[in-house]
């Protein structure tokens, strides 16, 4: 069944709505899914109520090809139509245009017709006191950004925050200071975001922040500089605000339903405990990921959950991958000078030596009650690094043998298993059981 109101199709601009029901060629506006959102009366008088087969619809709408092509169309009750047809994509939608004349006609006034329509939509979808994007359009892309994440196996993560007591800023100042301190809220929120996190009004004095590419870790970063950012303005007319903010990353095959309760109740843990704060639930993807790569590629990929939550001990890290990398790039250079190796060996050691030395002097300082263990598995580790260095001194360091030590002994079975039990000690905030 097709929508028929302006309202329901989001085209609330009554001229824009009158030259698309009455343009001379049938039109439809589909959606990302290929659904018929809203038809013209040309497309109503040519394919019926019924309108075309909805895998006909699916298929133009997937189509990349953009220009006029014949295709079959089967309408309710009637036998296949070949027809002239083109689709023009806009900013959540589909435009699909039939041709009935002899050629490609009155294509001016398709682009003109396509151009308000897509400037409508992008209006439909902004919340227009604060410029944010309005909770309905989170619904229209979070489908598509979350298959994105799954497909390309990067990390996705949302933040809802809201303003702490809110209804004392309307009640002390006036509604035009709260709808002033919503504004400039989301000027603040966009100064501290990249361009690939986007900001979502939810509703009333709550937001939304997707952030691309990111799994838990990254994003309670992300929301505690939005809170500190927050907590340091001066508001005109209100003075100093606060807000509260809940962390997520999609885990799993959880629905979008099981995903928004676990964020909604990291935002009101965050209230529980005394507003002003972060509290993050840590679980994701990136972890499950990191885990099933830890040696599986000859190059060693960094993931962000092998993040601790430390800066220097997650810096070295990071910089051990890029050593140990350097090294494999080294080995597998043909004819590379012995030398070379020897010395990007040793720059791997010495890192891995400093390393080791600067972790224990962290988790000392903390109270890390396993600490001794940590230092034996840290002996061993140092054992075997030296014996791998007397094998390349007597010719007999192979690719195979570097590999093994960095991506098993290092990866799989130290910073995923020994180094994560001291990881708790830098969970803040930490997600209540």
């Amino acid at each position: 069944m097709f929508l028929a109101s302006p309202q329901a199709a989001g085209l609330v601009n009554v001229d824009v709505w009158q030259s698309f029901m009455t343009f001379p060629l049938p039109l439809a506006l589909l959606g990302a899914e290929g659904r018929a959102e809203l038809v013209n009366a040309r497309f109503l008088d040519r394919f019926g109520v019924g309108g075309p087969d909805a895998a006909d619809l699916r298929a133009l709408a997937q189509d990349p090809d953009p220009g006029w092509r014949e295709v079959c169309l089967s309408p309710a009750g009637a036998g296949r139509q070949t027809v002239r047809a083109r689709t023009l994509r806009m900013h959540h939608r589909i435009l699909l245009i039939i041709d009935e004349s002899s050629r490609a006609a009155r294509s001016g006034e398709l682009e003109a017709l396509r151009a308000r329509i897509g400037a409508l939509e992008r209006l439909a979808a902004m919340d227009h006191l604060t410029g944010a994007w309005n909770r309905a359009h989170l619904e229209r892309v979070i489908e598509p950004e979350l298959a994105r994440s799954l497909a390309n196996r990067l990390p996705l993560s949302l933040i809802l925050f809201d303003i702490d007591h809110f209804k004392n800023i309307n009640d002390s100042f006036g509604h035009a200071v709260g709808d002033a301190v919503l504004r400039e809220l989301v000027r603040l929120v966009r100064s501290r975001t990249r361009t690939t996190d986007v900001l979502f009004r939810w509703g009333g004095e709550e937001f939304v922040v997707l952030v691309a590419s990111a799994g838990y870790r990254r994003a309670a970063s992300v929301a505690e500089t939005l809170r500190s950012t927050v907590a340091g303005h001066v508001f005109e007319g209100a003075g100093k605000v606060t807000v509260s903010l809940g962390v997520a990353e999609h885990n799993g095959d959880e629905d979008m339903a099981a995903w928004f309760r676990r964020l909604d109740e990291a935002l009101h843990a965050a209230k529980r405990s005394g507003r002003d704060r972060v509290v993050v639930a840590r679980l994701g993807n990136s972890d499950a990921w990191a885990a099933e790569g830890a040696g599986s590629a000859l190059h060693l990929v960094w993931q962000e959950g092998y993040e601790c939550g430390e800066p220097t001990i997650d810096a070295e890290h990071r910089e051990l991958f890029r050593l140990a990398n350097n090294l494999i790039d080294r080995l597998l250079r043909k004819n590379e000078e012995p030398l070379a190796i020897s010395a990007a060996l040793e720059e791997l050691l010495a890192h891995v030596q400093r390393h080791f030395a600067d972790e224990e002097v962290i988790l000392e300082r903390l109270g890390y009650d396993q600490l001794p263990e940590h230092r034996r598995a840290h002996a061993g580790l140092l054992r075997r690094a030296l014996a791998m260095a007397a094998r390349l001194d007597a010719g007999k360091l192979r690719l195979g043998a570097v590999v093994e030590f960095v991506a098993q002994d290092v990866i799989a079975r130290h910073l995923m298993v020994i180094d994560r039990a001291f990881f708790p000690l830098f969970e803040k905030p930490r997600y209540p059981e």
